[in-house]
């Protein structure tokens, strides 16, 4: 009789009596400020919801300003735009990322350079990067990938030698540490996700934040039709008063909504809190996965405070599991634990999202452009390995049960090793 779940033995959970956290978390807070908006008829453009919001972001970001902007891509589009990046300049991006951070370049007239990644916990590769800069170079867009941070030490480095500017994807990220400071606080300009799926979450939205007032003032244009506001006081009572028509730029509506504000007040709130009981799962976890065979856990600073940690995600070696598949390895594990296991992203360069070439209309500037731009020019052969050899990725959602949730985990991952003769 088989053991394993995926053969018809029996899982180590049931999803119907003993499900996992719910995603996304909401309570009688946000019907009331919900209701608030809906009554004020101020629903959008620095209602009085968005100048709470953005004032609260920034602080706990660390930053003097925050501005809030439709979704996570186009904050990355606003964040190049801003920092001058465009036609004939290049941007350096790691090759596992989602395609957007890559997209956002395309959509600035830039190229994407994109460059591998560290093993050992997935994020962009300092090294790689001070390979592939060239005259051309405008900017890094260093990723906090998952649960990871991108050493910021050695690209603030790299990027002060060199004259760039440096974008933090913080897109899972929100409210993550490292030495003292939070993610969105060290690059030139930090860029954030509230999508459904982010640890902080308004269905849609994004944030941009900075400390230079220079790139506040284009920022705030950009994400407003162009119109730059006399002064920040007029800006945060939302006066709608704008500068002379020298002080405009081309640009378009990237704005939120006052009701998304709303969400993102409450979702602030419970952050911290959220935060800590992933942190201290995610450590326990990984201690369990450390006296594991055939699995390691990610390798991060230990001055991070762990909790930001969008996938919850470990290393597999099918060695040590009489060589089984990673594919039947994860699916095995989703049926034990009835939940989604998911690989890594896609290399870009192999990415089904990421497809330039599919915008000839769009993306073909010059034969030296469209050659630029190819995906397939670049080699990322560690991001290939981590995507279909290594890569087992759970939402954070498991991260927000209880302890018992974590032996659970570990526990799966055992039964699949005593019994991995069942899948071979």
């Amino acid at each position: 009789m088989s053991k394993l779940a995926i053969n018809g033995g029996k899982p180590l959970r049931d999803a119907k009596t003993d499900p996992w956290p719910k995603w996304p978390v909401w309570d009688e807070n946000e019907e009331k400020g919900l209701l608030e908006v809906l009554r004020s008829g101020v629903w959008s453009y620095n209602g009085p919801k968005e100048v709470e919001f953005n004032k609260s972001f920034a602080k706990f970001i660390g930053t003097e300003y925050a501005i809030s902007a439709a979704n996570g891509t186009v904050s990355l589009q606003l964040a190049l735009e801003a920092c001058g990046v465009g036609l004939g300049d290049e941007v350096i991006v790691p090759g596992l990322t989602w395609q957007a951070t890559a997209g956002a370049v395309l959509d600035v007239n830039a190229a994407a350079v994109l460059v591998d990644v560290r093993r050992d916990n997935w994020c962009i590769d300092p090294a790689e990067v001070d390979q592939a800069i060239t005259p051309q170079t405008k900017a890094i867009i260093p990723v906090h990938l998952y649960g990871c941070f991108a050493d910021m030490d050695a690209i603030m480095a790299i990027a002060r030698k060199h004259k760039l500017r440096v974008i933090e994807d913080c897109a899972h990220k929100h409210g993550g540490e490292l030495k003292g400071r939070k993610a969105g606080s060290i690059g030139d300009v930090g860029s954030f996700s509230f999508q459904l799926s982010k640890l902080m979450t308004a269905g849609e939205g994004g944030a941009l934040t900075t400390s230079d007032p220079e790139l506040f003032e284009r920022l705030d244009a950009l994400r407003n039709c162009g119109r730059r506001p006399e002064s920040q006081e007029s800006a945060d009572k939302g006066a709608g008063l704008y500068g002379s028509e020298g002080d405009l730029i081309q640009s378009g509506n990237y704005r939120i909504t006052d009701f998304q504000a709303a969400l993102l007040i409450e979702s602030l709130k419970r952050l911290p809190q959220q935060n800590r009981i992933r942190g201290e799962n995610a450590k326990y976890l990984n201690s369990l996965l450390a006296e594991l065979p055939g699995v390691v856990p990610m390798k991060n600073d230990k001055t991070e405070a762990l909790g930001a940690c969008y996938n919850f995600s470990f290393r597999y070696n099918k060695a040590k599991f009489r060589d089984l598949d990673v594919r039947k390895f994860r699916e095995a594990l989703g049926k034990e634990l009835a939940c989604s296991v998911e690989a890594s992203y896609e290399p870009l360069n192999a990415c089904s999202l990421y497809t330039p070439h599919t915008k000839p209309r769009r993306y073909r500037l010059s034969k030296k452009y469209w050659h630029q731009i190819d995906p397939a020019a670049f080699e990322l052969p560690v991001c290939h390995k981590i995507f279909t050899e290594e890569s087992v990725c759970f939402h954070h959602t498991v991260l927000m049960g209880k302890k018992a949730d974590m032996d659970l985990i570990a526990g799966a991952i055992k039964k699949i090793y005593d019994n991995a003769e069942e899948l071979l």
